[in-house]
């Protein structure tokens, strides 16, 4: 009976639409919210007290919240909500600074008395951290619910770069730090001129192979970014070849053996020739050298008078 039913509603409907070819049928999709809408038209559908209200209320909110987003006040208002509910940053763990001021990391991420723990952005504010020029690598971590905590890697220095007037710390690979400022690193080799800060990493990795050496170096000169002249702290200067500085400071070392090269009354060691180690005597040492022969000169001269 219901089946039988079912099919003379479904043949009204056919022969509804036959009877009027023209009438337009709207889509399915759209029949059921224009049924709704009929209803509340129609007074069938019964609207709850205060409805009304609460959805003046929601339209205020969403579009104070639009507002807020638009003009980019939503972190400013999420501070001063979440502030006073008890979210204020109160503490602030700082670790693995040595160059790196307590006060520049929180200038840089700019902490305040108004700043909240809800509010941070763990990974905007290790961006910001990453931009100071010690800074490595950095982890920041909200400690709920009044604290932040800030670890730091911080670079090493490996020398002075000196490039025009200018004095710049680099570190193991050559790239700048930052500028040298005071006297606490006074004491890391000097690279002077052009090149010497791409270069110095190089030339570190064969003078480790000779410590004694590396520990005498004053500064490293770069000359016309082709080689390097040494300077040692007894004034003496080393020049280098061109290419394979290993080999040459090897030929140096053999050379240096049981005699203290160094040590002696010169002004300069060249290692430019594969071949030979040419030295040069200081002007005293020169004049005492000439005086000596001189001295065997007329001593042999006498020898054959008699």
């Amino acid at each position: 009976m219901t089946g039988t039913s079912t099919r003379a509603d479904r043949a009204a409907k056919t022969s509804g639409r036959d009877a009027f070819p023209g009438a337009f049928v709207l889509p399915r999709i759209l029949r059921r919210p224009m049924r709704g809408l009929t209803a509340l038209a129609t007074g069938r559908v019964e609207i709850r007290p205060h409805a009304g209200s609460v959805a003046a209320l929601a339209f205020l909110v969403a579009t104070g919240f639009y507002g807020m987003a638009l003009g980019g006040h939503t972190g400013a208002v999420t501070q001063a909500v979440t502030s006073g509910a008890g979210f204020a940053l109160e503490d602030v763990q700082v670790s693995g600074n040595a160059e790196t001021s307590d006060i520049d990391i929180l200038q840089q991420l700019g902490l305040d008395g108004s700043t909240s723990v809800v509010a941070i952005d763990a990974h905007a504010a290790r961006a910001k951290l990453m931009e100071l020029p010690w800074v490595a690598d950095a982890h920041v971590q909200k400690i709920y619910p009044r604290g932040l905590s800030v670890r730091l890697t911080e670079r090493e220095a490996a020398g002075i770069w000196q490039h025009g007037e200018a004095l710049s710390l680099i570190d193991a690979r050559g790239d700048v730090i930052a500028p040298l400022t005071g006297a606490r690193h006074s004491d890391l080799p000097l690279y002077v001129g052009l090149g010497a800060d791409r270069h110095a990493d190089m030339l570190e990795a064969r003078l480790l192979f000779h410590p004694e050496l590396r520990g005498r170096v004053k500064a490293a000169i770069r000359i016309a970014d082709r080689r390097w002249d040494l300077r040692l702290n007894n004034g003496v200067t080393i020049r280098l070849p061109d290419s394979d500085i290993g080999a040459a400071l090897d030929r140096f070392a053999e050379f240096d053996a049981g005699r203290d090269v160094l040590s002696r009354d010169i002004t300069l060691v060249d290692l430019r020739l594969e071949d030979r180690v040419t030295l040069q005597l200081s002007e005293a040492a020169f004049e005492r050298r000439q005086e000596a022969l001189e001295a065997r000169a007329k001593a042999i001269k006498a020898e054959k008078r008699s």
